[in-house]
């Protein structure tokens, strides 16, 4: 995997927005949604209620982490 970033657009809580991450955090976000049984929509939108005024792209990256440091 490559440190390209990708920009996809979703819907979470009725709006529109667009989050850019890189390669890597794209697929690990899939791997800890399908581990967890929840869609990719629904695991960033639980990041998303509980990120605070942290930035989306920020507060996934840190999901990510925090997945593959305390498993």
């Amino acid at each position: 995997m490559t440190g390209t970033i990708v920009k996809r657009s979703i819907e979470i809580a009725g709006h529109r927005t667009s989050i850019s991450l890189e390669d890597a955090f794209w697929a690990a976000l899939k791997d800890i949604a399908a581990i967890e049984g929840k869609t990719l929509r629904a695991l960033i939108a639980e990041i998303d209620s509980s990120r605070g005024g942290t930035n989306l792209s920020s507060a996934i990256r840190l999901r990510v982490l925090a997945h593959y440091r305390h498993p």
